[in-house]
């Protein structure tokens, strides 16, 4: 029914960036920046700007102190949602133009961001432009076998784009989370809301398990899987209610024995949700037969404290954390956004062992569009707006892009001091070098003595600025 397009060509040529002061001055054209400083501002001043350091320091300075020797979480990566709606948006520009902007965000090259962290919806999310699963049969069928497993749809734009996508960036890892399983499964025949019904929990493990092996016939590793995207939020369509107790059965008696079984390498995340609610994923891991099937947990942060992920980490410090949405709503206050979600997400969520830090969709049109009806979202804001050929880069663009081009997968969360209005946190990455995401949030500016082991900079910040910082 739908064609599959080919791997982008290799050696795609790199976007030069108009009116974007990316690496500007005398940066690097390696694939990884020099030591230097790359700052935004909430009034858009800078936008990704590089600026001089000095090694100037003074007793009337603050000191921000960085021991490289004290470790904590090794990261995966930065990155967003690339629903099937932003992969719809991005096929449909013209050959050029969509080799450009991938090669924007996934390449590492001195204009790129260097986005390594991607995750798609098994099935339909809520900004597709229809709902599907991938075993839709007529009402009143069942398939418990899952012989009429189809990948469909997502043939058309997603697979297609993930291609693109993997040509330029082949190491990227992928998480993939579903919305809802096929309607005949649930107990109200629904999209939108109902639970899974007990006696189909081994055909939707065999489904999901189906899922990951087709996408590997395409090249697609799926590197991990959230059991339920927001499994307390049944108002989206597509949903599913899955309480804590139902998602311990369904991992520990169904998925993990059925991944076990088909030799799947992929990595089983529970949760999904709100940090305000962190007994979920305990309740779960204290189950120790569920457990050993689980990698971790992931979280988003529409309610509770970003805090609140590390009562988790407490409870079993043997489990990975993840951060993995977070929506941006349109028309996007950069200012507003800007500063909250640098602070919350890109520094609150590493210091509170997350191991990735997602932003939601990838890409939208300029009316926020497609979405489905009925609790399908209306004004999230892409990273980027696309109109045609025409790229906007929005909040998320610049929120992620302060990580993702400097921290490396493989760079490990270190020591850093907290200072009272310049929250930050701080890497040793691959190479080597320090990497710092530094806020002022204070009303004044303030110079900044940093030091690193044997490695000092002195940098100031203006007022709200929000910075990254590359030590060598």
């Amino acid at each position: 029914m739908f064609q599959i397009r080919t791997k982008a060509a290799a050696g795609i040529a790199v976007l030069l960036l108009a009116g974007l002061a990316i690496g500007c001055g005398s940066a690097s054209k390696t694939k990884t920046p020099d030591a230097g400083l790359w700052v935004t501002m909430p009034d858009r001043s800078a936008m990704l700007q590089q600026q001089p350091v000095t090694n100037d320091p003074a007793t009337s300075h603050i000191r921000l102190t960085i021991n490289p020797e004290v470790k904590y979480q090794e990261m995966d990566g930065f990155g967003f949602t690339l629903t099937g709606g932003s992969a719809m948006h991005i096929s449909k520009m013209d050959k050029q133009s969509r080799a450009e902007l991938l090669k924007e965000l996934f390449g590492t090259g001195a204009n790129d961001i260097g986005v390594s962290y991607l995750r798609i919806s098994v099935g339909a999310s809520d900004l597709d432009e229809l709902l599907f699963s991938y075993n839709d049969l007529p009402k009143g069928e069942t398939d418990e076998n899952i012989d009429r497993f189809y990948l469909g749809y997502d043939k058309k734009y997603l697979i297609p784009v993930l291609q693109q996508i993997l040509a330029i960036s082949p190491k990227i890892k992928i998480l993939g989370s579903p919305w809802s399983p096929p309607v005949w499964m649930k107990t109200n025949g629904d999209t939108r809301g109902g639970s899974l019904k007990p006696e189909y929990y081994p055909a939707y493990a065999k489904y999901l398990v189906k899922y990951i092996q087709e996408m590997k016939e395409y090249g697609i590793t799926i590197d991990a899987l959230t059991v339920q995207n927001e499994p307390l939020h049944p108002g989206n369509n597509p949903s599913l209610l899955m309480e804590a107790a139902d998602q311990k059965v369904f991992v520990r008696d169904h998925l993990g024995p059925a991944f076990k079984k088909n030799n799947i390498n992929t990595k089983i995340i529970i949760y999904d949700h709100n940090a305000d609610r962190p007994d979920y994923p305990i309740s779960i891991l204290d189950d120790k037969e569920a457990a050993k099937y689980i990698d971790g947990s992931a979280f988003h942060l529409y309610g509770g404290t970003v805090d609140a992920i590390s009562k988790v980490h407490t409870a079993h410090p043997d489990k990975n954390l993840y951060f993995t949405e977070q929506w941006v709503g349109a028309p996007g206050d950069f200012a507003k956004e800007l500063t909250w979600h640098t602070e919350n997400l890109s520094i609150g969520a590493p210091r509170n062992w997350c191991k990735t830090v997602l932003e939601w969709n990838l890409a939208a049109d300029e009316k926020q569009e497609p979405h489905t009806d009925r609790g399908g979202c209306d004004r999230c804001l892409g990273a980027v707006t696309i109109t045609g050929n025409k790229v906007t880069r929005e909040p998320a663009y610049y929120i992620i892009a302060h990580s993702s081009k400097f921290v490396r997968p493989g760079s490990v969360r270190v020591e850093s001091n907290i200072v009272e209005g310049l929250p930050n946190v701080a890497y040793k990455t691959p190479g080597g070098k320090i990497a710092v995401l530094v806020q002022n949030t204070s009303e004044s500016d303030k110079t900044i003595d940093v030091a690193a082991g044997k490695k000092k900079t002195t940098i100031t910040l203006k007022a709200g600025m929000v910075a990254t910082l590359v030590m060598e």
